[in-house]
């Protein structure tokens, strides 16, 4: 019985030292730097969205809107800086739109862009009451 178990343990042991880290030769799936890479996007995405964001609430049509509806712009625009994820896409791609309405030039303000307006400040609205 004993023949048996060292012929059973020695390979099982063999086995079991060879698949360690140290010989695993560090591969990854996913090489570091191309992982860096995408964080790097990711982080750069969301600066840019906050950055259309905090454009399009420095603007003085919406802030007219904004105090007409009694929003808190200070309020909001403080929590442009900790929404994320897809508010945080909404809110961007909002502003954007506001944001192209008005670099022509364009003084006036027509139904879609305060639409667009209302649905950014509702957007912001519900991430600071949920949070």
């Amino acid at each position: 019985m004993s023949t048996a178990r060292k012929l059973i343990v020695a390979p099982l042991v063999l086995v079991m030292f060879a698949s360690s880290p140290a010989f695993a030769g560090q591969r990854h799936v996913v090489d570091p730097s191309q992982l860096a890479a995408a964080v790097d996007q990711h982080v750069a995405q969301q600066d840019a969205d906050r950055a259309s964001v905090h454009e399009a609430l420095a603007r003085p049509e919406v802030q007219r809107l904004a105090a007409k509806m009694g929003v808190d712009l200070t309020r909001a625009t403080a929590a442009v800086d900790s929404i994320s994820g897809p508010d945080l896409t909404r809110a961007a791609n909002a502003a954007r739109q506001i944001n192209q309405q008005f670099v022509g030039g364009a003084s006036t303000v027509v139904i879609s862009t305060t639409t667009i307006i209302i649905v950014l400040l509702l957007i912001i609205l519900l991430v600071v009451l949920i949070d």
